[in-house]
């Protein structure tokens, strides 16, 4: 048996002459006469639903992973696993994981966290299609006493723990959901730093830091989250000391904030992907010279060198190059002649007619719009079509898009959270598989990847899958982004996360 013990220690911080008034855990660890007593952040796009089981887009998550806290968490400086809800943990057998969960942990309406919440949330994120692809690896969740819950897998699974991280499968209090199926979508109760307060829908979210917690209080009392679609209004209100912190800079915008003097942007090499799906279900789509052609007909260089100011590189694989399981098979060179071949062998010399959705991001409208023209010069008359972010999540679910633009996040840096449901023909619609691709060696692949704990059995499958779906091109790979964050240079203690979802609970800013 391999057993891991972890124990926290609290720390009394000084800098600068600026003192932290704390010197046990739980105390206040802001001066009120120092710092302000709201943390304002803008994002491109509003929440989804707070029910981290519901939904697993990152506008949501940068929102709700504050609320809500995870059986274990990913540390931000090593990236090693430790304990959040479960204070230790046992690795019984190679399929077995038995969680000790701390005593006296409280969720927000003030009902205590027990194994039963664990339990029944572990078992409510496997029956929602949403965020099932993150824990289908686990067979059963048994509750051994109060506080101890054993998690068994159906096979040998090699990122278990990480996935037990994501805030998809986040801890929810049992009691209340099952009072109220739906509270959690617009009413949310966690056990997290943060309580909610409010929601203005398509305006902001209010969170308040919760007195209750079990950890470390959060450094500031207020957290408010300001939607602002548009990507330049987003730097001006940072300019203007509107928001503290602006998520997702533009490259355009990169300079403007660099040549501020009272302003500082935070940069990280992304998890991210940015692709268009192919709806395979139809016409042309589900032929693959059609989709071969389109992918040789986009100039990814010069999108990057223009839209985006040269941050970024042409993608190959949907899963970035610090993803582990990542293999390059090289990114579509642009040959709008051989697109035009690859039209006419597959039956369309003249082209077609089709459309392009993308939600309502600056950025990605002006990729697109690149990408349209691009479409135009080997005839295709494609047309685009922008959509308020969370219509074009629920209808590209449910297959209404030709074609459709989105980006994903590796959150667990794991091959396997990025293709199992973008790839596998199980996790269509609502799990990630808008391309509806249902191709059983795809599946045979995926599935090799996922069942092993062996590196070289795991590390053999997904490069064999990336040549696989290099030529299959289901999904057609644009670029791989960084990640960037504008910044007040009154913020203090703000550490990037590469996947986007920020913590902000120990973030404080100067007044």
């Amino acid at each position: 048996m391999r057993t891991k013990k972890f124990f926290g220690a609290m720390f009394c911080l000084a800098a600068a002459g600026l003192f932290f008034a704390c010197t046990r855990k739980g105390d206040s660890a802001v001066s009120g006469d120092v710092y302000k007593d709201t943390l304002t952040w803008g994002q491109g796009a509003d929440v989804t639903s707070f029910d981290p089981h519901k939904v697993n887009d990152v506008p949501t998550v940068q929102v709700t992973n504050h609320i809500f806290d995870t059986l274990v968490e990913v540390d931000e400086t090593t990236g090693d696993i430790k304990p959040l809800i479960a204070e230790s943990w046992e690795q019984a057998s190679d399929v077995e994981y038995r969680f000790f969960i701390r005593k006296g942990i409280k969720f927000h309406d003030g009902s205590e966290l027990t194994a039963e919440d664990v339990k029944f949330s572990l078992d409510r994120a496997m029956a929602t299609p949403a965020v099932a692809h993150m824990v289908n690896f686990i067979s059963s969740v048994a509750v051994e006493d109060p506080y101890t819950v054993l998690v068994t897998s159906r096979a040998p699974y090699g990122p278990a723990l990480r996935n037990l991280a994501v805030t998809s499968v986040a801890i929810v209090p049992k009691s209340y959901v099952e009072a109220d199926a739906e509270a959690l979508l617009s009413r949310p109760v966690g056990s997290g730093p943060y309580k909610f307060v409010s929601w203005n829908q398509s305006d902001s979210v209010r969170l308040e830091a919760f007195d209750g917690y079990f950890g470390e209080k959060a450094k500031t009392k207020k957290l408010l989250m300001k939607v602002i679609p548009e990507n330049s209004q987003r730097t001006i209100a940072l300019e203007t000391g509107e928001i503290d912190l602006a998520y997702d800079v533009t490259a355009n915008d990169l300079k403007i904030l660099e040549a501020n003097k009272n302003l500082k942007v935070f940069k990280a090499p992304s998890l991210s992907c940015y692709y268009i799906s192919f709806n395979m279900r139809k016409k042309p789509f589900d032929s693959k010279l059609v989709r071969q052609a389109l992918s040789r007909a986009i100039d990814r260089r010069l999108i990057i060198d223009t839209i985006l100011s040269g941050e970024g590189e042409p993608a190959d694989a949907i899963i970035a190059p610090a993803v582990y399981g990542y293999y390059s098979t090289g990114a579509d060179e642009y040959d709008p002649g051989l697109s035009r071949e690859l039209l006419a062998e597959a039956g369309y010399p003249n082209g077609f007619s089709c459309t392009l959705w993308v939600n309502n991001n600056h950025e990605r409208v002006e990729v697109c719009e690149a990408i349209i023209e691009m479409f135009h010069e080997v005839g295709v008359n494609a047309r685009l079509e922008v959509l308020e972010f969370g219509a074009f999540i629920q209808r590209t679910a449910t297959g209404e898009h030709d074609m459709a633009y989105f980006g994903w996040i590796t959150s667990t840096k794991d091959a396997d959270y990025t293709y199992y449901p973008l790839e596998h023909s199980t996790q269509q619609g609502a799990a990630g598989n808008r391309s509806f691709v249902a191709d059983p060696e795809v599946d045979r692949l995926v599935e090799t990847g996922r069942a092993s704990v062996d590196p070289v059995v795991r590390e053999q499958a997904y490069k064999d899958l990336a040549v696989y779906l290099a030529d299959l091109t289901n999904n057609m790979n644009i670029v791989y982004s960084e990640i960037n964050v504008g910044g007040s240079n009154k913020v203090e203690n703000f550490v990037i996360d590469p996947i986007g979802g920020h913590k902000l609970e120990n973030v404080v800013v100067r007044k």
